[in-house]
């Protein structure tokens, strides 16, 4: 059975592609109607998306990126982070690219595949001519180095390692072919492949510790841009590749990328970085505060924006934190959140979560019904529970106090409002803003009763790679029924047993409180008027080979 492109979730159809699309071929692509979950925009006449088809693409110029927050590791291998992502989808290439409209998996570097009707071996076929930026060959040999390098990385690669999970061999019969093969079943690992986690490097990154790559000190890929300079705290230049020929099927045009290259600037202040873009002194800010979004547009700017696929911004509880090991605590704040009041302090642009799992989310299904609004129930299930409320409102039990403190980094005004309605059913969530260095080592000590985040990835696999006792296991609990069911996601290639099974998955997991889920994330970035084709791909991290900047094209 040859795969030259498939959905996420539907692999049981094959087409053999052995030529990468050619620009009419792409030009269906992009003018394919628009999916559920696709790209979000809005804007005025002469901004960078409204021009559609009268634009004509021009070459040169440095797009200036501000971002809100400093990218601490640059490795995609390593890292999960948006922050980091986008900048290290502009410099490492997949074998794979996933369609944002449709969920299909497309070709890049790999132009075609094979598949066994098991789901234990996928064989890949690769394009002739691909080099590194260092000018060194691309080959089968380069991705078998990677993906054990991948391995060697432990738990440095969590999100990695969850897609490669049960690796026995990689063969490599010759330059234009690799065939991985798997002790079970593992129908996710096709999506993995077009993901930046699973993203390559040159032998020379290889060799290099997992410190030194975090600090982006020669990190090659094959991608479109060459990390130029990297200041902590300051900024991430990219310049372009000038050999780069081997373009995703998805992309829009063939050869180099149209910008000289892309300056990314720390700027913390979202009044900064506000003004700073209706001054011109940025293309992009890549985190608009919703207080501006009316702003911007009336200046004829573009609001462009994304939800992020997989797991949404949720409260996770531990299980063998003090408080979060009470199911009843767990039940009641589902309850406890009243999710529709949210819209009043998120964008226009975000929703509430409706699920564990994003809309976004190949195999997607509404739960909203289980997360409805019913501070009268969360309290019976505090009172049963023996949590009563003390002299200030807030709920004690055998003298523990229903009180806990949540650290998180990202930008979440949201977690106010949560804080307010947790607070009259009698929990108090105190909330403690930190850098995401500091996040992460307070979650590594593994002490807090709640952290809180999200998982992005275009496939419900998700839920496995989140929540799964065998996986991140990110309620630090026992295995139970939820990891049987997940289990049986990765042994069928059949889309609709693939789904009912995450379904059911994520019904169970709202069922014991191991999700609190609030809102979805989604990437809202404001875009200059000379900026154009800014576009996301499928797990709606930027990707800038087709963004251009120029004039007026009206």
């Amino acid at each position: 059975m040859t795969f030259a492109e498939m959905s996420a979730s539907e692999f049981v159809h094959s087409t053999d592609t052995r030529r990468m699309g050619t620009a009419e071929n792409r030009a269906g692509v992009l003018l394919a109607a628009l999916a559920a979950g696709s790209l979000l925009l809005t804007g005025c006449s002469g901004s960078a998306q409204a021009d559609g088809e009268n634009a004509t693409p021009q070459d040169g110029g440095v797009l200036k990126v501000a971002y809100d927050v400093d990218p601490t590791c640059l490795d995609g291998q390593q890292v999960g982070q948006n922050v980091t992502l986008n900048i290290t989808r502009q410099i490492t290439d997949s074998l794979t690219d996933q369609d944002p409209k449709t969920g299909e998996i497309k070709p890049w570097l790999a132009q075609s595949w094979d598949v066994s009707d098991d789901a234990k071996t996928f064989t890949f076929h690769l394009r002739d001519g691909v080099k590194f930026q260092d000018g060194t060959d691309f080959t089968s040999a380069s991705v078998k180095e990677n993906i054990e390098a991948i391995e060697d990385l432990g738990a440095k690669a969590t999100i990695g390692q969850s897609y490669i999970d049960g690796l026995t061999s990689i063969e490599t019969p010759d330059e234009q072919t690799v065939t991985f093969s798997f002790d079970k079943a593992n129908a996710q690992f096709l999506q993995a492949t077009s993901t930046m986690n699973l993203g390559f490097y040159s032998s020379k990154t290889l060799k290099q510790t997992a410190e030194q790559r975090c600090t982006g000190k020669d990190l090659v890929g094959t991608g479109p841009f060459a990390l130029d300079k990297v200041e902590h705290n300051k900024a991430i230049i990219l310049k372009r590749n000038d050999d780069y020929d081997w373009p995703s099927s998805l992309a829009g045009h063939d050869g180099p990328a149209h910008l000289d290259g892309i300056e990314f600037s720390i700027v913390p202040e979202a009044s900064v970085r506000n003004g700073s873009l209706l001054s011109g002194q940025v293309d992009v800010d890549t985190s608009v505060q919703s207080q501006d979004e009316k702003t911007l547009e009336a200046q004829g700017l573009d609001i462009v924006s994304r939800a992020n696929p997989g797991v949404v911004y949720n409260l996770v509880p531990k299980t063998t934190g003090a408080i979060a090991s009470d199911k009843a605590v767990r039940k009641a704040l589902i309850k406890g959140i009243d999710r529709e009041q949210l819209n009043t302090v998120v964008s226009d642009h975000q929703a509430p979560a409706t699920s564990v799992l994003a809309k976004s989310t190949p195999g997607y299904e509404d739960l909203s019904a289980a997360l409805a609004y019913d501070p009268d129930g969360a309290k019976k299930l505090l009172d049963d529970a023996g949590w009563k409320p003390g002299a200030d409102g807030i709920r004690v039990k055998d003298g523990t106090k229903l009180s806990t403190t949540l650290t998180y980094w990202q930008d979440a005004p949201f977690l106010e409002l949560v804080q307010q309605q947790l607070r009259t059913i009698g929990f108090d969530l105190q909330l403690e803003k930190k850098t995401i260095a500091e996040v992460t080592a307070l979650q590594a000590e593994g002490k807090e009763d709640f952290t809180f985040g999200n998982l992005t990835r275009s496939d419900a696999d998700i839920l496995r790679n989140y929540f799964g006792a065998k996986e991140q296991n990110a309620n630090s609990r026992k295995p139970g029924e939820i990891d049987e069911i997940l289990a049986r996601t990765t042994e069928t290639l059949d889309e609709d047993e693939r789904k009912a099974d995450f379904t059911e998955a994520a019904e169970l997991i709202l069922d014991e409180g191991y999700s609190i889920p609030i809102v979805e994330l989604t990437g809202i970035v404001g875009t200059g008027r000379d900026v154009h084709d800014f576009s996301f791909e499928a797990s709606s991290r930027y990707q800038l080979y087709d963004t251009w900047l120029g004039g007026d094209q009206g």
